[in-house]
């Protein structure tokens, strides 16, 4: 009589279908598609699918889809050598204004979808595309910290009414800011006052020479690792931030040491397209007004802008207004952005949240210019990259216009609103732009490869062989061996590969080449469980046990040998997830979660299966 409780049939039962369920999606393949989205006001609806559509037409390319997505529209294609075709001719129809990029367009049902299944993203090794390596600029960082500092300075001793000669930054960078006092008294005075309103600063009296008395403010190192540990952090969000807009499904961007990042898009081909987004920075800038409307038109006329202020020109109107050149808040200073709509007015906007710092510099600018007008200014940058006598020429491009010119109405520091954008569109994009969109120093990029989709495609099918061969000879050596036991195996070992297809589509594991060796690698340890079992029940019946009862000692006596090993491989498989990145990562995951599920199938399946076959009849010998 069998002694497998039901409980465990049922579990067995439901984690099969599960299984078969969750790894179904990876059966659909996806198609090669052009995923167009909208630059800053444009918007994406029907009219444009028209344009899309007449464009495709006119280049006599077909379209096996098209759907349009809230900002986005979707068009599929055959293969990726018509997708290139059709992305040519989009880009050209609609050029600068709308991002045209290579997307992968899911054929999963509906049904799937409703319940979470998905399939397994591909790497770039399987899927081609392109790998940057970036060095951040961390010296940009410093320029930034070291500059602002200077400009609390010079406040912070006006403030005090503590005479100086000069604030500014030391000609070695790094080594902070230089404020030469008139005094002994004026020295001490500042010393103290910096130092009780900026803590990160290290203050020092320098040699005094003749009627001037230096005063050195340099960042502590704590504090510039923590400036270069956070600017990393920023521009991790950012570019992911950024990468969203060109359609990579499963794009990887981690950090790689103390300065540099690594991005791999998986489908992109177009470099060009990638590095211009990547490059990419747009923010706010907050400015005091710099001189009358009249002067603002004569310098327009003339050329001759005032010393303190800076000619820009108003978005939509394009009437020229002076701003000061002094800065009172920028956008990475923002702790918050998100879009909303002018109680007043009714108008989109964008409401800003400060962080202290800004936060105090907007309350200390408004409550001295109530009255008077502040600009925002919007600065867009970007870095085109184009090929001129066989090299890369990157040439950098900047748009700065003013979004909002209005007059100061009342004090405010932390949260405010900024008006004057077009459409809820616009004021959604800048949101997003503000929360993650300000890289916090630039990027170069120092490495790039490009993977194409044919080396991909070999690589899956290459892949796809040596897990369809190992599967086999595994399943054939232990068919052969160890008899209907060894069919029962093989049962278990292809259920375990279903299986953890599915656990790692269910939470999103990116398949590459080093994560296919990782499965082959498990379907052949998984039978060692098998294997160990098998052994114990031979040894069982020459020991002159009944074959019930050789059965269930087998399974309880090779458990704890089972679960030895495979604890073992767990902390080896653990090592690698954690300590490894990249290619390694990747087959450790792969591993973790294969020895998972091969304890589960290879123990409780096989004992399932077991049972249901012998356990209802008596027995005089086993096939084993």
């Amino acid at each position: 009589m069998s002694d497998f409780p039901r409980w465990k049939y049922a579990l067995v039962a439901i984690v099969l279908v599960l299984g078969i369920i969750y790894a179904l999606p990876n059966v659909f393949l996806p198609v090669p598609a052009v995923q167009i989205t909208g630059n800053r006001d444009n918007v994406v609806d029907q009219t444009l699918q028209q344009r899309v559509v007449a464009a495709l037409q006119k280049a006599n390319i077909p379209s096996t889809s098209m759907e349009l997505k809230n900002d986005h529209l979707v068009a599929s294609f055959a293969n990726a050598d018509v997708q290139k075709s059709a992305s040519d001719a989009i880009r050209s129809a609609l050029g600068d204004d709308f991002t045209v990029a290579f997307n992968l367009k899911s054929t999963v049902p509906g049904w799937l979808t409703a319940i979470g299944a998905r399939s397994m993203p591909l790497g770039l090794d399987l899927q081609g595309g392109v790998h940057f390596l970036m060095q951040v600029d961390q010296d940009d960082v410093i320029d930034k910290q070291e500059t602002r500092y200077a400009d609390d300075i010079r406040s912070l001793l006006r403030e005090k009414n503590i005479r100086y000669d000069s604030v500014v930054r030391n000609a070695q960078r790094g080594q902070g800011v230089l404020v030469v006092l008139k005094s002994t008294e004026d020295r001490t005075a500042a010393a103290n006052a910096i130092s009780a309103e900026f803590p990160d600063l290290l203050v020092r009296d320098g040699e005094a020479t003749g009627d001037r008395y230096p005063l050195n403010a340099a960042v502590k190192p704590d504090k510039l690792r923590e400036l270069s540990l956070n600017t990393i952090r920023q521009n991790l969000a950012t570019l992911r931030n950024r990468i969203n807009a060109l359609g990579v499904s499963e794009p990887i961007i981690q950090q790689q040491g103390d300065t540099r990042i690594v991005v791999e898009l998986a489908g992109v081909q177009d470099t060009a397209e990638a590095k211009k987004l990547i490059g990419a920075t747009a923010t706010l800038e907050y400015r005091a007004e710099g001189g009358t409307d009249a002067q603002a038109i004569d310098a327009a006329r003339t050329g001759a802008v005032p010393p303190n202020a800076r000619l820009y020109y108003e978005r939509g109107t394009h009437r020229p207004i002076l701003l000061s050149k002094q800065i009172i808040v920028t956008g990475d200073q923002l702790a918050n952005a998100q879009s909303t709509t002018d109680q007043q007015t009714g108008q989109a906007a964008v409401s800003v949240e400060l962080n202290a710092a800004g936060a105090k510099r907007m309350l200390d600018f408004t409550s001295a210019n109530v009255g008077k007008h502040m600009g925002v200014v919007y600065v867009e940058r970007v870095v085109d990259t184009k090929m001129v006598d066989g090299k890369e020429v990157r040439t950098p491009k900047t748009t700065e216009e003013v979004i909002s010119y209005a007059t100061i109405q009342g004090v405010f520091g932390k949260q405010f609103q900024t008006t004057g954008l077009r459409n809820t569109k616009e004021a959604s994009d800048l949101a997003l732009l503000l929360k993650g969109g300000s890289l916090a120093a630039p990027v170069d990029i120092i490495e790039e490869r490009v993977i194409g989709p044919s080396l991909g495609q070999d690589n899956i099918q290459k892949g796809l062989r040596a897990v369809s061969l190992g599967l086999a000879l595994v399943l054939l050596a232990a068919a052969i061996y160890y008899k209907l036991f060894g069919l029962v195996a093989d049962v278990a070992l292809v259920f375990n590969l279903v299986i953890l297809v599915a656990v790692m589509s269910a939470i999103g594991v990116t398949l590459t080449m080093p994560g296919i060796a990782g499965i082959v690698l498990t379907l052949g340890m998984a039978i060692d469980a098998n294997v160990l079992i098998c052994e114990r029940i031979r040894e069982e019946l020459r020991n002159g046990s009944t074959p019930l009862a050789a059965i269930r000692a087998g399974y309880d006596k090779a458990w704890a040998t089972i679960l030895d090993a495979n604890v073992t491989h767990l902390i080896a498989a653990l090592a690698l997830t954690t300590m490894g990145s990249g290619p390694i990562k990747g087959f450790g995951v792969t591993l973790l979660i294969g020895i998972l599920t091969s304890m589960f199938t290879s123990v409780t399946v096989t004992h399932a299966i077991t049972a249901l076959i012998h356990g209802h009849r008596k027995l005089k010998t086993l096939s084993v």
